[in-house]
């Protein structure tokens, strides 16, 4: 079978033999999406699965009265969309497209045909699955333990390697920023002037230069305060 994506450099799938990256290139459809474009909305049957080759993704949910709150952001390489779809139920937050972006699209009724298929392949998603849900565990502690600084340091070095830049587009408004960080806008503003000033980083308008890397890196691990 020819090779049209390169299957083994998204991260859900690392780590998967050729035979079977090759079965899931079988079911994988392309999909070009423009910037704002929908992909699905909360409550929505999870019909399929989606991985990132161009662009980037956000995931978010929003409340009664309309507040957005961003769950997360996927690039290139990442997968969102899966757990629903294991577990047979309805995506439980929206995605957008942040701007023009290339997809694969794996539906449900395939991918369960493959598994079944395929026993091997089953274990291995099941064992891939587990290894990144005690990730995004780790992460999610991590995160709730940083104060402000460490998780704006973290933020900026996960757009960093998203954008593969040291100069960031911020996309998102910094109300929308804030509360994705779980902090208010005129803290957020505080904390960029603070690094700004300490030529951390240089702000002009909706972009973000990365000056000093290393020392993000420590205020995002907590061995250096702002």
């Amino acid at each position: 079978m020819k090779k049209t994506h390169n299957l083994g450099q998204i991260n859900l799938f690392a780590g998967l033999s050729e035979s079977q990256l090759e079965k899931l290139e079988s079911i994988a459809v392309p999909r070009k999406v423009i910037r704002g474009e929908q992909l699905f909305s909360m409550g929505q049957d999870a019909s399929g699965f989606y991985s990132v080759e161009d662009g980037r993704v956000k995931i978010y949910r929003e409340s009664l009265s309309g507040k957005e709150q961003i769950i997360h952001i996927f690039g290139c390489g990442e997968i969102f969309g899966e757990v629903p779809v294991f577990q047979g139920t309805s995506y439980p937050a929206s995605a957008v497209a942040l701007e023009d972006s290339t997809l694969l699209y794996f539906s449900r009724d395939r991918f369960e045909r493959i598994i079944k298929e395929d026993s091997s392949l089953a274990m291995s998603m099941l064992a891939l699955l587990s290894g990144r849900l005690r990730q995004m565990v780790n992460k999610v502690a991590a995160l709730s333990l940083e104060e402000v600084p460490g998780r704006l340091a973290s933020y900026l070095l996960l757009l960093k390697t998203t954008q593969n830049s040291n100069v960031l587009e911020l996309d998102l408004q910094k109300g929308q920023i804030a509360a994705y960080l779980g902090t208010i806008q005129e803290t957020l503003s505080r904390i960029f002037k603070k690094m700004s000033e300490q030529g951390l980083i240089k702000v002009d308008k909706n972009t973000v230069e990365i000056i000093d890397e290393a020392s993000l890196e420590l205020i995002a691990s907590g061995e250096e305060q702002l």
